[in-house]
Formats: C-alpha cells, structure tokens, sequence
C-alpha cells in the first residue's frame, strides 16, 4: 500500500470534511438509536449492535467518518492517505448506488428513520465523493485496487455470520434462507463485480485528474 500522504487539506477542505463527518455520526448514531428502541427492546442490546454492524451501509460511513475527521486534524496520512480514502469512496458511492438502484423500493422509512435514511444513504455519500472529487489526486496505484477491493471480499462472509448468528440477514439479495446459495452466490458476484468495475473507474479518474492538476 501506497504510504506517500496528501497535501494537508485546506480550509475549505477541511470545514467540508467536517460536514461530512457530522452527518456520518449523526445518521450513525441516530441509526443505532432507533434499533435500540426496536431490536434492543425485544432481542436485547447486542443484538442491536450486532445488526448494526452488519450493514455494508455502517460500515462505509464509519469509514466516512474516519477519513474526514483525519481530514479535519490537518492530517494527509493515516485513513486520510490515498488509499483509504479512495477505498471510502468506493465504499460510500456503491452504499448509495446499490440502494438507489436496488433497495429503495423496498421500504418506505417515516419519521427519525427517513431522516437516518437519508443521512446515511444520499447526503454522506454525495458529500464524501464531492470532497473526494475537489481533492488532490494522481497518488494511487493500480496493485491497491485490490488491497481496497479485500475489504467488500471479507464483507460478504461477514454478512453471512451475522444472518446466522441474528436470524436476519443485512440484505434481501444475500437472504440463504430465503434464497438458497446459489442465488445468494450470483447475487454475490453481482455486486463484486460492481465494485471491481466502480473501483477501475474510480483509480481511472484518480489518475486522469491528477494529470490536470498542477504540479
């Protein structure tokens, strides 16, 4: 992995990422305050937290959360480096392009959940690609799509732990009781090759705007 950091973020940058990563721990812990009040009173708090933390959805705006508050430090290194925050917006854009497309017509959220809803699926996603778009590039290296394309990998196994363990999967398309394996290993490949395509093309813009930028 690519250890040479970013130009510290400027001003603009910084109050950007800031934004960003208010709403990231906003929704976040909105979110987990709402299973609480559902989740928690029935099956108890662990159980809570434990389907909290099998979303895909947490886990990418936990990583929002991670690289802006580095941001908003002054930091280029660390989880503010190239890397991880390309792997971020990987993350973070297939978060949103997968409920866009696939989930939303799914459920209807009302009250605090439309608003955890919207947090964590339209405004952080579209805030941390902005900031992601306006920031420095030209520093990542085609051998780290794969270090960021692990982490989704390690993801579905995670997924499927958490579908037994709780009795309900994260995601209808990855439902084994539901669907059987074969299904769940098609809607599995499905979904990586979205974020090997999305992440090909993420590295191919990082590169085009770093030749752009000046020297």
């Amino acid at each position: 992995m690519n250890a040479t950091p970013l130009p510290p973020p400027r001003r603009r940058a910084r109050a950007l990422a800031g934004l960003t990563a208010l709403t990231a721990l906003a929704s976040l812990v909105l979110q987990y305050a709402l299973l609480l009040q559902t989740v928690g009173a029935t099956a108890g708090n662990g159980q809570a937290l434990l389907r909290l933390l099998g979303y895909f959805t947490i886990l990418s705006n936990i990583g929002v959360a991670a690289v802006c508050l580095a941001r908003v430090r002054g930091r280029g290194d660390g989880m503010a480096a190239p890397v991880p925050a390309a792997a971020v917006a990987l993350y973070i854009g297939i978060t949103g392009l997968v409920y866009v497309l696939v989930l939303r017509g799914l459920w209807h959220p009302q009250g605090w959940q439309w608003w955890a809803d919207a947090g964590l699926h339209y405004a952080v996603p579209v805030l941390y690609l902005l900031g992601w778009l306006t920031g420095p590039h030209g520093y990542l290296r085609w051998p780290q799509l794969g270090v960021a394309l692990l982490f989704p990998a390690l993801y579905l196994g995670w997924a499927l732990l958490v579908g037994r363990w709780s009795g309900q999967y994260p995601y209808p398309f990855l439902d084994l009781g539901a669907l059987g394996a074969a299904a769940v290993a098609r809607n599995a490949l499905v979904v990586g090759l979205a974020f090997v395509v999305c992440g090909a093309l993420l590295w191919r813009l990082d590169a085009r705007l770093g030749r752009r930028q000046p020297a």
